[in-house]
């Protein structure tokens, strides 16, 4: 062979060698990776098929998905974050978005957006998600709260068509305890406890945070904690509150041991599929002096340390285009976010209806940094009222200092 044929072999071999690096950067360059948030056992087989559907229509593009249950995923991201190994995208609790801003992991999304990816919106649901002016979270599922009741049983003691104030439940809840059925499902651990205190709340005129400060101190807050204390002590409730996380005060309206309770709209999907005999209505959440419900958004994030913004962008988008959406949206049970949902007939239900109702009445958890502070000291100081072992305005008090001082006061 001579020198010549062997040189260029050997460059053959080297221009290969090149090009198959190449194509491995070129792949690795081309990874997506997603966390997603565990919402049920669905959540994962829909993330998995679009991002097959993704593939196949942008070849060389490859998503990872990666499903974390909610109370381990605010812990995993910021572990992650710290050592600069967290996904491209992310599936977050809106409430977290400003922490994430503030610490500069958050990319902002408006460069990426022209004016008709905006106007998918419904505008309420991309609101939570803008921080000074800059959209940093897309609205990936949204939802309201509202008091689902047991037909049967609030009919056999007077409330065909359920409460309508908090007078009306423990009126509700007396004569059914006669009966020997807990009336009101109470939720008093893990997350959206301090949420459940907030329904009891708002509905009497009060504030969780005004002007930056901690209001649930309020005599209007002091009202609504000894509310549901008088519950307790009146065998009002399921018994051993502290004992309940929210799904499962949901398991005990599903099984028809409790009357009423207050979540969102994916238990109506949950009731249909595990106890599709329960007959239950949907009520506003009870009112004291007026109407309040609250309404949260998780948000899907883009990170700064992304290497394949382009790449990340573009399965963002085609998340929120019209099919994905109600796929993802009517399968997990949530409220459209974008108009192109809204209008589909998946949404047309009296369920659903029910819910979009409440949103002119909606509370937004307030983006202020150390919201989730606020949050485990308001969930502290019930579960210690609930235990009979603080008094509602003591509890409080003491919850409003801790909070002011992680609201920066």
């Amino acid at each position: 062979m001579s020198l010549h044929a062997r040189a260029s072999l050997t460059l053959g071999k080297l221009a290969v060698a090149l090009t198959l690096a190449g194509a491995a950067i070129a792949a690795q360059a081309d990874t997506v990776r997603v966390t997603v948030a565990h919402y049920s056992d669905q959540t994962a087989p829909y993330f998995e098929k679009m991002a097959r559907q993704f593939e196949k229509a942008n070849p060389g593009t490859t998503i990872k998905i990666e499903d974390v249950n909610w109370d381990t995923l605010q812990q995993k991201l910021q572990t992650d974050i710290s050592g600069n190994a967290n996904a491209d995208l992310a599936i977050v609790g809106t409430r977290w978005l400003l922490d994430f801003v503030k610490d500069g992991v958050a990319e902002p999304l408006d460069g990426y957006m022209d004016a008709s990816f905006k106007n998918r919106f419904i505008g309420p649901f991309l609101a939570p998600g803008q921080i000074d002016g800059k959209t940093y979270g897309l609205p990936i599922a949204a939802s309201a709260r509202a008091l689902y009741y047991n037909k049967d049983l609030l009919a056999s003691v007077g409330y065909p068509n359920g409460p309508k104030t908090w007078n009306d439940v423990i009126d509700a809840s007396k004569k059914l305890k006669a009966k020997g059925i807990a009336g009101f499902g109470l939720q008093g651990k893990e997350i959206e406890t301090d949420v459940y205190y907030y329904y009891a709340l708002w509905t009497n005129g009060g504030d969780v945070v005004k002007q930056g400060k901690a209001a649930f101190d309020s005599p209007a807050g002091i009202k609504a904690a000894t509310l549901y204390k008088t519950m307790i002590d009146e065998g009002l409730t399921q018994q051993g509150v502290t004992g309940y996380s929210r799904e499962d005060v949901q398991n005990l309206f599903k099984q028809g041991r409790v009357a009423m309770v207050i979540s969102a709209p994916f238990l109506a999907k949950q009731i249909k599929k595990e106890a599709p005999t329960l007959k239950y209505g949907i009520d506003p959440i009870p009112s004291g002096t007026n109407q309040a419900t609250y309404a949260v958004t998780d948000s899907i994030v883009m990170f700064k340390n992304s290497k394949v913004k382009k790449s990340a962008w573009k399965f963002l988008d085609y998340l929120f285009t019209k099919e994905p959406r109600v796929e993802f949206t009517s399968t997990e049970g949530f409220l459209p976010t974008t108009k192109a949902e809204a209008a589909d007939p998946a949404f047309n239900d009296p369920d659903t209806k029910a819910f979009i109702a409440l949103l002119p009445t909606a509370h937004f958890a307030p983006t202020v940094t150390g919201w989730e502070d606020t949050a485990k000291a308001v969930t502290n100081a019930m579960q210690s009222v609930y235990l009979g072992k603080a008094q509602p305005a003591d509890a409080l008090k003491q919850a409003a200092n801790e909070a002011n001082q992680s609201l920066g006061h």
